[in-house]
């Protein structure tokens, strides 16, 4: 080989002064930048490595690294290796004798300049491609590892009989390796001609004998494997039709089975038979034969693999689509339900009740008083403002934009919550005060968690300022009852949605004085604890100290330089504030903390906070997904998922957003003050989560492991629970021709209060299931609703139970199917309320006042005898300057009557026509005007009655905690006789009659206390 690149070109003239310098500068710059580049990579990984081993994660960031550099080091070399073989082989057998041309003389410039650097491309070129190729092949570790670690699904698709395991975890991959051979085959191709037509090899400028015998080899023998690896790629691509988009559903049609199919086959055949003839032409060096089959095979890709299957298309299945495409629709209608966990469970009803506000019973009246107490009036969307004007504290702190909801036993009793952990904004320190000291060690971190009632609104006689009736927050004269039912809790939050990037905390001795500004959430006078206050912070701040394990040690001088150049920031190593026991903490919002410790999982748009023996944890979702599930319907995540509310969703560990498979295989948690990230395996039976687990052994816990404190938090997923309707809006219908011409096909209904064509998002509330106790709060569930294509009425409600408590019913699904097609859907129901005369009048004064209205959720609720929808109403106070909304007045649309009020009691009142009439009322017959018989009229009365009956729902609740069950049933039938009482003296009014003003009793029972609140 030395003989062969050693040769020395003649004539060269020695080289000058400046050219040697201009030689040294190009050499320094250039190392300058890979010495860069180099400490920049280096610094990335081995601040990664720190993470991933602090984090508690080590093998994760192992098994992601020698996977990555196998592959890298594996293609690559595949690559380099067979390109650098066939460069070394087509200089070997160049031609040594090459007959004066015009063309070759043309060439010998090239040769020359070659010919000094000729070791140097044999061994750059491949080195360069070959880097290129493992780069690519980098971005294939899922694909690799789920083929490595793939387990079978026990269930075949229905055309190939091949169990979907081959489908999710093994074909990829093999397209991959087929795709990957063919680019080889195609750059090696590509360098050989190139160097056989510089050395002579192939001549172009001649009648005969164009290649030589050396060149026609292996230009032949090139051809023929690449031609073989395309007939591997048409076998493959058979399967793909189970996969494949494009006509009335996805997966295998009539087409792909009677005209792609037979097309791949025949065109498989061909490529073999072609790439034999290339394998024989390399000994009878004629080009007439694999011509004539290449040539085969392209006219036959065309023919069979484009134009006939539009010929089969047109003329066969259009003009009966209905009736070819039955069995497949069928297959892809089972599929779906299957790969979406919507299968046969799916609990349907009838629904076929119309609620009448006119003739309500006094049974139907009290059952409805009950099943409404739960009904959440405070939106998390709304009261954001509020919370942070009531319970921030501070001006530096925040709450998210959408607050969360959850659950939580208060005295016995399950409240729903709208919850907001306090963080730190940044944005809203003094410009004065944001440099790198404040804003990496001294403002580090939020404090405490804020909580309010979902369900509960006082009566109108109560002071603005107990609009809210908070569970949790900065501590008042008002008892607080979630803290008393979790116990104390840590508060402060290092680890959240709007932590900064990156902190560093830990002081040099303990003697020291703390650095990091902190509020506890007891402490909200304003005195600082036993610590002194940070430089930078208020004399009237408390400070703290970080003792948590989430932190990465950056202590060390080399530490200090590595995170110095990860965050391009000095002060690292200049700044006094890091010590020996200083900690870096980043990666701190809890949804990307679970993404890169568990990359393979897709995480739900939603993370939310729960208390949980004594710590705030932030509780996520991950999914298992794939797009290869045979047959079943692909679709875009982020369109599934789109709704009002939503924000940045989307696959972003995936390299694809559609799929067309989907479980919740994962439940994790994220401590909000260590950041300790804990996996629980949820869904046992899913064959992806159990690849994975065997590809990152000892990371996913297994589900027997989740406390009893977390499981009663944990929630059926909104992200999951959207992909669900979405798909089950089109496939709750079965039968394939009814499908396929759109019969009863549904859709999600619109958000009627957003600003854009946006679907309404789904809500969680207690759910009263049909034939429950009427005194039952009902079922945690996630709920929404259903339209007809295309219109407004209300085609059905679904909601999927959401306690996890409960494993026999949690995630069933259960729809009630309305049979009158009259009923309104949420779009109608909002032109109701905005119409209605009483509403518009009681909402005049904020409409010209300058307060401007928000309307709430609204909200569908299934109840004994129909629908009743609820929809609050905010308002900012009248007058004030960037002030917050409150609550102002419910709405109610109950049967063919609207309802307003300040409460929902008093709504439901309205919408009954239990009003005042102003005393024109003439009194109830018998009462005589004594002091024995009732006063005043008969509105006035049925207040009387109502209030009294409120306060025997109250202490009925109260009897009900403290376990005296006698004393709860007689309680809460004295206040059913007394509504009962009230409704036969509402009975005497007139049909529909009101006020002229309107008006509601002023003491019209709050909802609040009813026995199942």
């Amino acid at each position: 080989m030395s003989e062969i690149f050693d040769e020395e070109s003649q004539g060269t003239p020695p080289p000058q002064r400046g050219s040697r310098r201009s030689r040294a500068l190009i050499i320094t710059a250039v190392v300058l930048v890979l010495a860069f580049l180099g400490l920049s990579s280096f610094a990335s990984l081995y601040t990664d490595r720190l993470w991933y081993k602090y984090g508690g994660y080590s093998e994760v960031f192992s098994t992601l690294f020698w996977t990555k550099a196998g592959l890298f080091l594996v293609f690559g070399a595949v690559m380099g290796l067979v390109v650098g073989v066939n460069i070394y082989l087509a200089y070997r057998f160049r031609p040594f004798f090459r007959p004066n041309s015009p063309e070759q003389s043309g060439l010998d410039r090239y040769r020359d300049a070659v010919t000094p650097i000729r070791t140097w491309l044999l061994i750059g070129i491949p080195v360069v491609l070959g880097a290129f190729a493992g780069s690519s092949a980098i971005g294939e570790w899922r694909d690799y590892l789920l083929w490595r670690h793939g387990v079978p699904f026990n269930q075949e698709d229905a055309w190939f009989h091949k169990d979907i395991g081959f489908y999710v975890f093994s074909l990829p991959w093999l397209h991959y390796l087929v795709d990957f051979a063919m680019a080889v085959l195609v750059v090696s191709l590509i360098a050989a001609v190139v160097v056989h037509y510089l050395y002579g090899g192939i001549r172009l400028q001649v009648s005969r004998d164009r290649l030589s015998g050396a060149a026609q080899a292996q230009i032949s023998v090139l051809l023929g494997l690449f031609v073989l690896a395309k007939a591997a790629d048409y076998w493959l691509d058979r399967f793909d039709l189970v996969t494949r988009s494009g006509g009335v559903v996805t997966g295998m049609n009539y087409t792909g089975h009677n005209a792609i199919l037979p097309a791949k086959n025949i065109l498989l055949g061909i490529a073999v038979i072609c790439a034999v003839l290339f394998f024989v032409n390399v000994w009878r060096r004629t080009w007439l034969l694999p011509s004539v089959g290449l040539a085969l095979l392209a006219v036959s890709a065309i023919l069979l693999g484009l134009i006939w299957p539009g010929i089969v298309q047109q003329f066969q299945v259009k003009p009966s689509e209905a009736d070819k495409e039955a069995p497949y629709i069928d297959a892809n209608i089972k599929a779906t339900r299957a790969a979406y966990d919507i299968g046969a469970d799916v609990e349907i009803t009838k629904y076929a009740k119309k609620a009448s506000s006119t003739d309500a019973t006094a049974a139907a009246l009290s059952t409805l008083m009950s099943q409404t107490s739960s009904v959440p009036l405070v939106d998390p969307q709304l009261v954001r403002q509020t919370f942070e004007q009531q319970q921030q504290a501070r001006a530096y702190y925040s709450v998210a934009d959408v607050l969360d909801v959850d659950r939580y036993d208060v005295q016995g009793v399950d409240r729903a919550l709208v919850l907001g952990v306090r963080e730190l904004d940044q944005s809203k320190i003094n410009t004065s005060d944001r440099n790198w000291s404040n804003l990496h060690t001294v403002y580090t971190h939020g404090n405490g968690i804020i909580a309010a009632y979902a369900n509960q609104r006082p009566a109108a006689n109560k002071p603005e300022a107990t609009d809210i009736q908070w569970a949790q927050g900065i501590r008042t004269s008002d008892e607080q009852t979630l803290e008393e039912s979790t116990g104390d809790f840590q508060t402060q939050v290092y680890f959240g949605e709007q932590s900064p990037d990156y902190s560093i905390v830990g002081k040099a001795k303990k003697s020291d004085p703390s650095v990091e500004l902190d509020l506890s959430a007891n402490n909200t006078d304003g005195s600082a604890d036993d610590s002194e206050s940070a430089d930078a912070a208020n004399a009237t701040d408390a400070t703290t100290t970080y003792a948590g394990k989430g932190g990465v040690p950056v202590g060390s001088t080399f530490n200090k330089l590595m995170y110095a150049v990860k965050f391009g920031e000095p002060n690292f190593l200049l700044s006094g504030r890091v010590n020996s026991n200083s900690e870096v903490l980043y990666n701190r919002n809890p949804r990307d903390r679970v993404e890169k410790f568990a990359p393979w999982l897709t995480i739900d748009d939603d993370a939310y906070p729960a208390i949980i023996d004594g710590r705030i944890q932030w509780i996520l979702d991950g999914y298992t997904t794939t797009d290869r599930f045979p047959n079943a319907q692909r679709e875009s995540f982020k369109t599934m998922t789109d709704d009002s509310l939503q924000g940045q969703s989307g696959l972003r560990t995936l390299p694809t957003d559609e799929v067309n498979y989907m479980r919740n295989a994962v439940k994790a948690t994220v401590d909000a003050y260590d950041g300790t990230v804990t996996l629980y395996e949820w869904d046992t039976q899913d064959p992806i989560l159990k690849a994975w687990e065997s590809a990152f052994p000892g990371t996913v816990q297994p589900k027997s492991d989740i406390p009893e404190a977390l499981l009663s938090h944990l929630r059926y997923p909104e992200d999951l629970f959207k992909v669900q309707r979405y798909q089950y809006a089109r496939y709750h219908v079965t039968d394939p021709g009814d499908f396929y011409q759109g019969n009863d096909r549904w859709e999600v209904a619109e958000d009627p209060n957003s600003s854009g064509n946006f679907l309404q998002p789904p809500y969680r509330l207690f759910v009263n299931q049909e034939g429950a106790d009427a005194a039952d709060a009902g079922v945690w569930s996630l709920t929404s609703d259903f339209v007809p294509y295309g219109k407004s009425n209300l085609a059905a409600f679904v909601s999927v139970d959401s306690d996890a408590t409960d494993p026999e019913n949690y995630g069933k699904m259960r729809v009630l199917e309305i049979q009158n097609a009259q009923t309104n859907g949420p779009s109608l129901i909002a032109s109701e309320f905005s119409g209605d005369q009483d509403v518009r009048q009681k909402l005049l004064s904020f409409q010209t006042g300058g307060n401007p209205i928000q309307y709430g959720n609204l909200l569908t609720i299934p109840v004994n005898d129909g629908l009743i929808y609820v929809e609050p109403v905010y308002a900012e106070r009248a007058g004030s300057s960037g002030g917050y909304p409150i609550l102002q007045y419910v709405l109610v649309s109950y049967g063919d009557q609207v309802g307003i009020g300040a409460t929902l009691g008093e709504a439901l009142g309205d919408a009954l026509g239990v009003t005042d009439t102003g005393g024109d009322t003439p009194a109830t017959p018998g009462t005589g005007g004594g002091d024995d018989g009732p006063k005043g009229t008969v509105s006035e009365q049925i207040t009387k009655l109502l209030t009294d009956a409120q306060d025997k729902f109250t202490a009925a609740d109260a009897a009900q905690r403290d376990g005296d069950t006698v004393k709860w049933v007689r309680l809460t039938d004295e206040g059913k006789a007394l509504v009962t009482k009230a409704v036969r003296l509402a009975e005497q009014l007139p049909k529909g009659e009101k006020s002229s003003s309107g008006a509601s009793p002023s003491a019209t029972p709050s909802e609040s206390a009813s026995p199942s609140s």
